[in-house]
């Protein structure tokens, strides 16, 4: 059985994980697509009969593509593979006619099952792909080789501990999150206020930081919350009392408790490591983000920056979180990469 299959990703090491994910067998007639645009182009050709789309993308995102794909009856399958794994997400995806879901990072064993569900594979062809893939020689992948970059892995890392933290927040708070997709960028820590994207709305924030260590890693996260947010995540958190420094400092606890455990547990996880946390303390009340962030401008050191900007739709909330990794945590990333991907 030959099913031409497309898979639509701007993570290559998404892509690639999702190669990796089908059936022996299935892997020898996928195509790749970078973007949403990429996709549509393929499908309007006719060259796909099974999509797996990830929602979370520049430019046309997953959700712009499934609207296309109806828009313009083309005939083509779609599974969702996405970190956004809120209930809400797979129900927005169902009603634009996607016929399943899956949760990053993909296991083959529901691929499998999904496959076989839906007729693209059977379970007496099993046994005779298995064989295949034990003497690949025999007859080697046509699938393109797919190389990652360490910016690559670290964002698609993000996307899927940013999708555990975003579907906690959405769970506790019965709100939808909407998913940004995570910045990746190696900065001096004397230009981190002038990198990260909360710098631009000049507005004033508080924030607090909590470190982490594991072995061979070293950080801290940071939350900058917009203060224009409190009383309205007060409201959400159902606080008796809904405005005051006291409540203020309340709320930052509250949300960095949810955001920084659910995300570096998500990112944990994925490294196979186990990573303690320190206690987390305020940094500032009602500033401008340069003041935040003053105390690394000191620092005479290079940090890897995950930054993650959270929204909550139809709300007027918004906060961001930074994930600072050390310079010496690099050959620590740099070698589980090569785990991953290899």
């Amino acid at each position: 059985m030959s099913t031409q299959i497309l898979i639509c990703d701007d993570s290559a090491l998404a892509r690639k994980q999702m190669a990796r994910a089908l059936p022996a067998g299935l892997a020898d007639n996928v195509q790749f697509a970078n973007d949403g645009d990429e996709a549509l182009q393929i499908l309007r050709n006719g060259q796909a009969e099974l999509l797996f789309l990830d929602l979370n993308m520049p430019g046309i995102d997953g959700h712009q593509v499934l609207e296309h794909i109806r828009k313009e009856d083309l005939p083509v399958f779609t599974i969702v593979v996405s970190g956004d794994i809120q209930p809400e997400a797979r129900e927005r995806v169902r009603k634009l006619g996607a016929i399943d879901f899956i949760k990053k990072p993909t296991d083959t064993d529901i691929v499998a099952s999904l496959l076989e569900e839906y007729g693209f594979y059977r379970r007496e062809e099993l046994k005779a792909a298995a064989e295949q893939a034990a003497n690949p020689e025999d007859q080697p992948s046509k699938a393109p080789e797919i190389s990652v970059s360490l910016n690559e892995y670290l964002q698609e890392i993000s996307n899927v501990a940013m999708g555990r933290s975003s579907d906690l927040l959405a769970r506790l708070l019965r709100v939808f999150v909407q998913q940004p997709i995570p910045k990746v960028a190696f900065i001096a820590t004397s230009e981190l206020h002038m990198a990260i994207s909360a710098a631009e709305r000049e507005s004033s924030y508080s924030a607090v930081c909590q470190g982490f260590t594991g072995a061979g890693i070293a950080g801290e996260a940071l939350l900058l919350f917009e203060d224009a947010s409190f009383q309205e995540m007060a409201e959400l958190l159902h606080y008796d009392v809904v405005e005051g420094a006291e409540v203020n400092v309340e709320v930052l606890m509250d949300m960095s408790s949810i955001l920084f455990g659910a995300f570096l547990n998500g990112v944990s996880d994925q490294l196979a490591l186990k990573l303690g946390l320190g206690h987390p303390t305020v940094l500032g009340q009602h500033r401008p983000i340069n003041e935040l962030l003053e105390h690394h401008s000191n620092r005479e050191e290079q940090l890897l920056c995950i930054e993650i900007s959270y929204a909550i739709e139809n709300r007027d909330i918004r906060c961001d979180m930074l994930v600072l990794f050390t310079e010496d945590s690099l050959p620590f990333l740099e070698k589980r990469l090569e785990y991953l991907v290899d």
